[in-house]
Parts: C-alpha cells; structure tokens; sequence
C-alpha cells in the first residue's frame, strides 16, 4: 500500500487566485490530508475564499492559524503537527504541483526519508525549466551550489524525521538549511523531471535585502561547511556583496566581494554586486535579467 500523504500550504491570505490555483493543484493528486495554514492574515478570510474546495474534499482540507513563530518556518511548522500521515510535502500558496508530481516522489522514495523533484521557473510570460542532472542530491552538491531546484514545494518526506527551524532570520533560508539537515541524514532521492511550477514577480520576498544578508550569516554560522568549500563559500560572500549593495552599503559590498575572488577568482556575482554598488546598474534591473532566465542572485 502507498503511504498516505499530508500537505502543507502557508499562506497570508492575500493572494486568493494563487491560493485555489495551488490547492486544486495539490487536490488533484488525492494526498489524505491537506493543511492550509493561515500565518499573519485572518484564517476565516482564508477559509472563506476556499470555502467551495474545503467543502468539496469531505474534511481533509484544514484551514488553521500559525499557532508557532510568526511567519513561514513557524506556519510549517504548524502545518506538520496537525497531519498525522506518514510523509509530509509542502506546497507554497504561489506554486504549482502538475501532474504526476505525488505519484513520481512516492515511487522514488522507496526506503529514503527525503524527496524532490526538478522545477520550472515562470517568470512574467517564461517558463524555464531547472533540472538537477541527477537523481540524488548530497550535502557536497548543496554546499556547492543552493541547488534551486531542490525548492521547498518539491519536498517530499517521512513525519516526525524533520521540523523547520523556526530560529530562520525572517524565514530566509529555511528551506535550504532543512535540505542541508535531510541530506546528511542520507542522501536525497530526486525525480530529475519538472514537476512543480515555481511563480516568481509576484512577492517581495526576494528584495528584503537585510533579511537576506541576516539568513545567509545564519546558514554560514549553523552550516560551517558553507564557508570552508571554495566555490560554495564564494557564492554566499557574493550574494552578501549583492544584497550589501542594493541598501547602499558600498564599503560592506566590497569587503564581501574581495572574500568572494579571495575564494574563488571566477565568481561573478562579485562584479555584479560591485557594479550595483557603484550605481552602474540596479539590483533591481539583475534581479530582472536573471529571473527571466530562471536564475536568482
């Protein structure tokens, strides 16, 4: 018999489209039970704008407030503790499972505890797919690169392995420190297919600057390994010269950007975050140009 499934899907009830769009998409793989958890916005505004899908699934759709910390690690959190399946996935309310995703991760899984799967980006009129080239992903492979398409909506894994770290400096980088923790546990199966719509322009996530600056100093200080790996390291220290950048923060820019070409001399973020420094682009215009090619920072 397969393993029945539970889903979390956070939400702050401010993107209804979105919301029944991820739903019905996660609805259409018939998990056991769903959790939609309502972090910062009114759950009854949230159930009501949901309320024909929840009356239509006969009780295994769950609206809930986040009863935990205050944004995303606390509204999984809470998300996990009110499914009692044998395997938890996640679903952010702006994404999208497509067909097949489920039935692909729990074939894979067999005895493993830890599942993703390749994404496609839609950014404005693109749709560009990110796959992996492989099919497991290793502590090595997230230490080197973040591994984007091992993203929060593809994670598939057995209740009661793992919880999300709610101390994440404003939720950032919640997802991959979990994966880090999965992965040296034991290596985690990936189904190398796109099977989850990632939806990027829509949130400002991304721009909270110094909440990404905090999130990568968190990762550096829990994952010591981040730093010690040159290419690895490399990518942070130039994302923080990045991020130091877009708040004008010209002098911690540069300090960043030297570690990034003392760790590794190809890195390009380092000019990039350099050139934003000095006003000859904006942060926002790279953010632009990558996110249509399905890159971030």
């Amino acid at each position: 018999m397969n393993p029945s499934v539970g889903v979390v899907i956070p939400t702050r009830g401010d993107r209804p489209g979105p919301l029944r769009a991820a739903l019905e998409g996660v609805l259409g793989q018939n998990p056991a039970q769903v959790a939609v958890v309502s972090d910062g916005g009114d759950p009854i505004d949230v159930a009501e704008q949901i309320a024909d899908v929840v009356a239509a699934t006969r009780g295994r759709v769950r609206v809930l407030p986040n009863r935990l910390s205050p944004g995303l690690p606390g509204a999984r959190n809470t998300g996990i503790a009110a499914l009692t399946t044998d395997l938890i996935a996640f679903c952010d309310d702006d994404d999208l499972w497509l067909p097949g995703k489920l039935p692909a991760q729990i074939a894979a899984l067999g005895d493993a505890e830890f599942a993703s799967c390749a994404i496609e980006v839609e950014y404005g009129s693109r749709v560009v797919p990110r796959t992996a080239g492989r099919s497991e992903v290793t502590v090595a492979d997230l230490v080197r690169s973040r591994m984007m398409m091992v993203h929060s909506s593809t994670f598939l894994f057995r209740r009661g392995a793992l919880w999300v770290d709610e101390s994440a400096p404003g939720g950032q980088n919640e997802d991959w420190d979990l994966a880090l923790r999965a992965a040296r546990r034991q290596p985690i199966v990936h189904v190398d297919r796109p099977l989850v719509r990632v939806r990027w322009g829509g949130s400002q996530y991304v721009t909270r600057w110094a909440d990404r600056i905090a999130g990568l100093e968190w990762m550096l200080a829990r994952h010591p390994e981040l730093g010690a790996d040159p290419t690895g390291a490399a990518r942070v220290y130039g994302q923080l010269a990045f991020h130091h950048a877009a708040l004008g923060r010209r002098r911690e820019a540069g300090r960043w950007a030297l570690r990034a070409f003392s760790a590794r001399r190809g890195e390009l973020r380092a000019p990039i975050a350099l050139a934003v420094a000095t006003g000859l682009v904006s942060a926002h215009a790279v953010l632009a140009a990558l996110n249509t090619r399905g890159h971030g920072i």
